[in-house]
């Protein structure tokens, strides 16, 4: 199963630059990356990036990140993936921008 990561450019430069990201302030914040499934991805880019451009969308399995990934509630109860250690480029399967388009963003076809 993929999960996913939504990152602004800079934090995306500074992971490629690292190797590795301990996530964007939030994430430093509350002590945990943030992902999202494919079903929370669209919601979590309304509630968290409304008309915000130059965002990167790492997807992830979550096989790879086990045994640091927990399901936890947030968002009305519903489960969502966070990661309580940094997050290496090695395991970021794929990424690609996400344009902001008239009715949103536009993350395509997950897969």
């Amino acid at each position: 199963m993929l999960i996913y990561k939504v990152l602004h450019a800079p934090e995306w430069d500074l992971m490629q630059r690292d190797g590795a990201t301990a996530g964007a302030p939030v994430d430093l914040a509350d002590g945990y990356i943030h992902f999202s499934t494919a079903e929370q991805l669209d919601v979590t880019l309304r509630k968290h990036f409304t008309e915000e451009d130059g965002l990167t969308l790492l997807a992830c399995d979550v096989g790879t990140l086990a045994p640091d990934l927990r399901w936890e509630p947030s968002r009305g109860g519903a489960l969502f993936p966070h990661l309580y250690r940094p997050l290496g480029m090695n395991e970021v399967l794929w990424s690609r921008s996400i344009p902001l388009m008239p009715h949103g963003h536009d993350t395509g076809a997950l897969q």
